[in-house]
């Protein structure tokens, strides 16, 4: 790893919906989510113990998919070291300068070589902290963005990149079956949580999903049954349930547009130096759902499309169809 800089953890997520007051009522009105500020096109969300401007923002878009997803990095300085890094791989790069997204200082997008948009920046304006402000608690008491999950066809390569090359450490790893086991998944962490990134294999660039950190087990209990009861039923995809991998509570929800959000709580800590990763068989029935229980099918086929930061199109979809629900999901597998 280059020493220059320093990634903290995973940032912010902007995920491109379809219509905002629809995205409004399942963010903030449903599942309890601060709104920081907004314009005519974007909506800017934190959590409960984010101190900073925003970790979701919710772009109008004429398909859903993912805007970026991006990485907070110690210091400034270290962004130059990250554009060098960045270009030795032949990719596109472009800064954003202070206040083009909004709240944020001078970042850098990439475009990488897997064909993920991924920003990194450092400062961004600061907020109210609001948790100690329980009269605002509501919904699933959502408290901060904890981990992006991402799908692409070698998803070996992409873990040399994230460690070698980003300094991230491995804490748990998905092999596949057989005398020659090849990595199929892998937990990736900045902070000292299980991780800040999942590699995954299947069809892509993809983005599976962005994990939202709650409070408790309860908070997803409530917030399952405030869905129920407000009409988003159809939006529970998978749990409530306990991972194997990461031993976290879950709730996996697919917003009005589909988009897929993961409610999670009940991780480890993983500061210790010499943490040695935990393996995982692929047919393992504990490894996704530590109860056993079937995963349904389209959490393992459908992942969210990313939008290209160079041609503003989406990886995958040479000609998006544009109506009340457009055909965004592609088959992962």
């Amino acid at each position: 790893m280059d020493r220059r800089f320093e990634i903290v953890k995973a940032g912010h997520i902007e995920l491109l919906v379809t219509n905002l007051d629809e995205a409004k009522r399942f963010y903030v009105d449903t599942l309890g989510f601060v709104l920081t500020e907004s314009d005519k096109s974007h909506l800017y969300l934190r959590g409960l113990e984010d101190r900073q401007h925003h970790c979701l923002t919710l772009t109008q878009s004429g398909t859903p998919g993912v805007g970026h997803f991006a990485f907070r990095v110690a210091s400034e300085a270290g962004l130059k070291s990250i554009e060098k890094l960045a270009k030795s791989k032949g990719v596109y790069v472009r800064w954003l300068e202070p206040g083009e997204e909004r709240g944020q200082g001078r970042a850098l997008l990439v475009e990488d070589q897997f064909g993920f948009p991924v920003e990194f920046y450092s400062k961004m304006a600061g907020e109210e902290w609001m948790l100690q402000r329980y009269q605002h608690h509501r919904g699933a008491k959502v408290m901060r963005l904890d981990h992006f999950n991402i799908m692409l066809p070698n998803a070996a390569s992409a873990f040399d990149w994230y460690v070698k090359s980003l300094g991230f450490g491995c804490t748990e790893i998905t092999e596949t079956e057989g005398p020659k086991p090849a990595l199929w998944a892998a937990w990736l962490r900045r902070k000292h949580t299980c991780h800040d990134i999942a590699l995954t294999t299947g069809k892509g660039p993809r983005v599976h999903h962005a994990g939202f950190t709650v409070s408790d087990r309860a908070s997803i209990m409530d917030a399952a049954d405030i869905l129920a009861s407000t009409g988003y039923l159809q939006s529970m995809e998978r749990g409530p349930g306990r991972h194997g991998v990461s031993n976290a509570f879950f709730l996996y929800l697919r917003d009005p547009d589909g988009n897929r959000i993961e409610l999670y709580t009940g991780d480890y800590i993983t500061a210790d130096p010499d943490w040695v990763p935990i393996r995982w068989k692929l047919n393992d029935p504990q490894r996704q759902t530590f109860w056993g229980a079937p995963t349904p099918a389209t959490w393992f086929n459908d992942a969210m499309l990313v939008k290209s930061p160079k041609t503003g199109k989406f990886a995958g979809l040479s000609a998006p169809k544009i109506r009340d629900r457009p055909d965004y999901l592609l088959s992962a597998r």
